[in-house]
C-alpha cells in the first residue's frame, strides 16, 4: 500500500485555500486538510453550492470552514476575491489550484478568453500572483495546481488561443492543462531564482470519477462519447484516491517544488501518489516563458 491519507501530518495552524472546494477533488480534497486540523478557504464560483458542502463537512465533524465567493472564468471576480481574501487574513500556507472546466461547447470568458484557458490556467495564475505576499508570510507555503494526463496530447495553439478556428473540445481541454503544468514549472523556476520560501508544484488525479465527465458528456450530448466512457468505467477510481496526488503535494514532507505526482498504477491512470513523467513541452524552459509572458499580458489587460 502506498501513501494515502493516512500519512497527511497535522496541519494544525495552518490556512489553506482550495477552488472547487465543492465537489469532486476540491472537496475531498478540503475535506482531508480540515480533517487534519488546516483551517480552509472553499474558493466557489456559486456561493449556495459552497455553503451547502460547507455545511455537508460540518455535520460529518469538520470545523474551521469558511467560503470565498470567486469566479475564476471571471478575472475581476478573481481580483475581488483576492482583495477578499487579504482584508480576512495575514497569510496563507497552501493554495490549491484545483478548480476546472471540461470539454464544454466553445465560450469565452469576460475578458475574451476561450473559457477552459480562461477557468483552468488564466484564472489560477491571477489568483496565484495575488496572494503571493500571503503565501511568502505564510509556514512552508505551497502551491499545488491540478493537471491532468490530458497534458501530454496538448499543444498550445501560439496562434489562435482562443480556438477561433476549428473548435476541438479536448484539444483546448488539452492545451489548459498543459498550460497547468508549465505554469507549476515556471513559477517555481522563478520563486528559486528569487529565493522565495514558496513552493510550486503539480498533481494530476489520473482517471477519477468527479463532476467532471458527465458535464463534459451533457454539454456535447454523443452517444458515443458517453459509450466510451461507459466502456472505461472499471478503470476509473474514487475522489478520494483521485485527490491524493495533490494531497500529497501540499503536505508531504518529502514533496519539492517542482515535482508532479500521480497515480502509480496502470501508466498513471489510477493508484497510489508517485512522482510522474512530465509533458515533455513543460519540460521547455523557453516555452514555459513564452506562455508567462503571453498570459501575463492578457491577465494584466484583462484587469
Amino acid at each position: 500500500m502506498g501513501w494515502s491519507a493516512d500519512n497527511i501530518p497535522s496541519l494544525e495552524g495552518r490556512l489553506a485555500l482550495v477552488t472547487g472546494a465543492n465537489v469532486g477533488l476540491g472537496l475531498e480534497t478540503t475535506r482531508q486538510l480540515a480533517r487534519n486540523g488546516a483551517k480552509v478557504v472553499m474558493a466557489c464560483r456559486d456561493q449556495g453550492k459552497a455553503e451547502a458542502a460547507r455545511q455537508r463537512l460540518l455535520d460529518e465533524g469538520c470545523t474551521n470552514l469558511e467560503t470565498l465567493e470567486l469566479d475564476l472564468g471571471d478575472l475581476n471576480s478573481v481580483r475581488d476575491g483576492v482583495e477578499r481574501l487579504q482584508q480576512r487574513h495575514q497569510r496563507l500556507d497552501l493554495l490549491m489550484n484545483n478548480a476546472g472546466v471540461m470539454a464544454p461547447p466553445r465560450r469565452l470568458s469576460p475578458q475574451g478568453h476561450e473559457w477552459q484557458l480562461a477557468v483552468n490556467h488564466f484564472g489560477h495564475m491571477a489568483l496565484t500572483l495575488g496572494v503571493l505576499p500571503l503565501l511568502t508570510a505564510g509556514a512552508d507555503p505551497r502551491v499545488v495546481t491540478v493537471t491532468s494526463g490530458a497534458q501530454y496530447f496538448g499543444q498550445i495553439r501560439w496562434d489562435d488561443l482562443t480556438w477561433s478556428q476549428r473548435y476541438d473540445r479536448y484539444g483546448a481541454y488539452a492545451q489548459s492543462k498543459l498550460a497547468n503544468v508549465m505554469f507549476a514549472l515556471e513559477l517555481d523556476a522563478r520563486l528559486r531564482e528569487q529565493n522565495s520560501p514558496v513552493q510550486s508544484l503539480a498533481a494530476h488525479p489520473g482517471l477519477a470519477k468527479t463532476n467532471l465527465q458527465p458535464t463534459a458528456l451533457a454539454s456535447a450530448g454523443q452517444p458515443l462519447e458517453a459509450l466510451s466512457y461507459q466502456l472505461m468505467g472499471p478503470l476509473f477510481q474514487s475522489p478520494e484516491m483521485g485527490a491524493l496526488p495533490q494531497l500529497h503535494a501540499a503536505t508531504a514532507p518529502s514533496a519539492r517544488g517542482g515535482e508532479h505526482y500521480g497515480p502509480n498504477q496502470f501508466g498513471g491512470l489510477r493508484g497510489y501518489p508517485c512522482q510522474c513523467r512530465i509533458a515533455p513541452a513543460a519540460l521547455d524552459s523557453a516555452q514555459r516563458q513564452r506562455l508567462w509572458s503571453i498570459s501575463q499580458e492578457l491577465i494584466d489587460r484583462g484587469r
